[in-house]
């Protein structure tokens, strides 16, 4: 079974249908079973789920890994922004200090990202909303909407497959590379099987889906999402912009701790740029010596990098923040559903 590169982060073996992936697969068959016997225990209430006195939104994946979830949950907090609604964001907090406190964390553009994890700072930045954190995501929202009453809809950041916390709405975000080999854990990436797909409200494909991907999702909605991005902003001078002609013809870094680095870097060449690359891990936590290198040469970077390095960053040192750019016409459908107020999973 051919398959798209997976992250740098996947284990070797979750890119293909090899015999080292198949070896796992005795472990992943009670795996499967497990994961959807605990659904199964959800959507028939043997499980309690707490529902919020507001709407909530869940944005997640069915694999592990970056998928470019953080820019749809933006992009979904502006369209929701434009219809009236006042949104709120919680999320994990993965990699922060706060993941292992238990108690939820109000989050600030100004926030720590070692104590409240990397994307929940960017999303309060990106957003311009109310953001918190916690392991206990139905906490999290609760506190969120004690601290700001005016909240009249939540959205999950990677909550997916937490059940717990009744949701309204499903959307996942796919970047088929992330899908490896299409075997649950441990032999493979997958968290639930494809036929998840097609119990969604929308599937945001990030890049190009096989038929096999496509067939998953059924009737579902698939919305095309590209990530746009063309001007880069001084880590250390927010007010300071350069054009990407500025950077050509001359030697620059890239660097990016993100789940596909390669995205960067290919988004870079895009726009002309012939970038040296050095990809870090995802959720990276950068110390000054990771920047340490090539003084006087520009250093490029992603958002999710930048919030992490803005206290040691040197002068050299630009973010480009990107937007996602999805169709208009799956708007108008997503915020039918809403009202409809329906509970799914």
């Amino acid at each position: 079974m051919m398959v798209p590169a997976a992250p740098r982060c996947a284990p070797s073996c979750w890119r293909q249908r090899s015999w080292r992936a198949a070896l796992l697969l005795p472990l992943a068959a009670p795996f499967r079973c497990v994961a959807a016997a605990r659904r199964a225990l959800y959507q028939h209430d043997f499980l309690h789920r707490e529902r919020l006195p507001v709407p909530v939104i869940v944005v997640g994946n069915i694999a592990v890994g970056g998928s470019g979830k953080t820019p749809v949950v933006a992009w979904l907090v502006e369209i929701l922004r434009q219809a009236g609604r006042r949104p709120g964001i919680v999320s994990r907090g993965y990699g922060g200090a706060a993941e292992g406190i238990g108690k939820p964390l109000l989050v600030t553009a100004h926030a720590d990202p070692a104590m409240c994890g990397d994307e929940p700072v960017l999303l309060a930045r990106l957003a311009n909303c109310p953001v918190a954190v916690g392991r206990d995501r139905p906490a999290a929202a609760r506190a969120l909407i004690a601290a700001h009453p005016e909240c009249d809809v939540i959205v999950a950041d990677d909550g997916m497959q937490h059940y717990r916390l009744a949701r309204t709405l499903e959307i996942a975000v796919v970047d088929e590379a992330v899908l490896g080999n299409c075997w649950p854990l441990p032999a493979g990436p997958l968290r639930e099987p494809l036929s998840r797909l097609s119990e969604l409200d929308l599937v945001i494909a990030h890049g190009e889906l096989s038929p096999a991907v496509r067939a998953a999702a059924g009737k579902v909605p698939i919305a095309p999402m590209t990530l746009a991005g063309e001007r880069f902003r001084s880590v250390t001078n927010p007010a300071e912009w350069r054009d990407a002609a500025d950077f050509k013809g001359q030697r620059v870094h890239a660097i990016a701790g993100i789940g596909r680095p390669e995205r960067f870097f290919a988004q870079l060449a895009a726009m002309g740029i012939a970038a040296v690359p050095h990809p870090f891990p995802d959720h990276h936590a950068y110390t000054a010596a990771d920047l340490a290198f090539a003084p006087n040469e520009p250093k490029l970077m992603t958002g999710k990098d930048a919030v992490k390095c803005a206290a040691f960053a040197p002068p050299d040192a630009w973010e480009l923040p990107v937007r996602a750019v999805i169709g208009a016409e799956f708007v108008g459908p997503l915020l039918e559903k809403l009202d409809d107020g329906r509970q799914t999973a």
